[in-house]
């Protein structure tokens, strides 16, 4: 049985929708979910679940919990017994195959880096969401969040570990990778990526060059590249528009009584689409490049995510990505060395 662990006091909700998250988990998926965090509070929580005690779920106390509040380094050097590391230290040493964590991305980053350690070849792990398009393939998009300010060789490195994640994710046989612009053109965009260009083009991957910002949903990449502090306005963006969608076109069809009407004969497309946009179906985002498997939810993480992010976590244990991610940067490792000495 694959066991994960879940850091239990991270999130906006915490621990409620971990533990409710958990529990569901475990239910449904045959995983071993490892709760860590304070082991008073969270047996209170457990206490609402009849026959908790019956499920796959086990308890690790942590007394420290890292805020939103906390900087990274902070939380890595002064909060030693906290929850995230309590649950990255059970991954390093073999006592669970995966960790998710719905707590500062920031911390929980620095922690899956330093205490679980990096893949040979990647200087910053980086997380990768996948988005829809209109093609019905997803499109990749890295990084989303890991790294405000990134150097066109750590570009170069996301692009090597995405074009991976959706070969082996996706089973998309030859990802086409393109770069995050303001323009389809090679010498638009800021210096980051005119400078990450040339170096995207000397790696062995399918580079298509620059996309812009609506090709995230047109299907035109599979993969596209950039550095954390756009990826985490476009993921912000798009959650957004996706509620307000939503809104509106729930609105529209009560609008009047005909509309009622069709939205009472459209309310299976109608759940559908919400099913199909609900950031909560996908659980959260992989960290790739660090050893061993972390899925960074986001902060207002409902029970659902926390489910579907436990499961995802599973499957990437399963499916050993993260050695097989390991394996493709290692085939490239020449190339990303060469670019990270210039």
């Amino acid at each position: 049985m694959v066991t994960i662990a879940v850091d239990a006091m991270g999130g906006d909700h915490a621990p409620k929708m971990e533990v409710e998250g958990a529990v569901r988990a475990s239910r449904s998926f045959g995983v071993q979910v490892v709760l860590v965090g304070r082991e008073d509070v969270l047996r209170k929580e457990l206490a609402e679940y009849d026959g908790w005690q019956h499920l796959p779920i086990q308890l690790v106390h942590a007394s420290e919990v890292v805020t939103m509040e906390d900087s990274a380094a902070k939380a890595f050097r002064a909060k030693r017994d906290s929850s995230i590391r309590v649950a990255s230290r059970m991954v390093r040493d073999g006592l669970a195959q995966g960790l998710v964590s719905a707590g500062n991305t920031g911390a929980a980053m620095a922690t899956a880096k330093m205490v679980q350690g990096m893949i040979p070849g990647v200087d910053r792990p980086a997380l990768a969401s996948a988005f829809p398009t209109v093609k019905g393939t997803p499109a990749v998009i890295i990084d989303v969040g890991a790294n405000v300010d990134s150097t066109p060789q750590m570009l170069a490195q996301f692009a090597v570990m995405g074009s991976i994640y959706s070969h082996l994710i996706f089973r998309t046989e030859k990802p086409r990778v393109g770069l995050l612009s303001i323009g389809e053109e090679e010498h638009k965009g800021n210096e980051l990526t005119r400078a990450a260009t040339p170096l995207l083009k000397g790696l062995p991957i399918n580079f298509i060059g620059n996309v812009e910002g609506r090709d995230v949903y047109t299907g035109a990449a599979d993969v596209i590249v950039c550095d954390g502090f756009i990826g985490n306005v476009a993921l912000k963006v798009s959650e957004g528009v996706v509620d307000i969608t939503k809104y509106l076109l729930q609105q529209s069809l009560k609008a009047t009584i005909t509309r009622q009407i069709g939205y009472v004969l459209s309310r299976a497309a109608f759940a559908d689409f919400r099913k199909r946009v609900d950031y909560s179906e996908y659980g959260g985002a992989p960290l790739l490049g660090i050893k061993g498997v972390c899925i960074i939810c986001h902060g207002r993480s409902n029970a659902n995510a926390i489910k579907n992010a436990i499961r995802v976590a599973a499957e990437f244990a399963a499916g050993r990505v993260d050695q097989r991610i390991e394996e493709g940067v290692q085939h490239f490792a020449p190339v990303a060395v060469s670019a990270r000495a210039d």
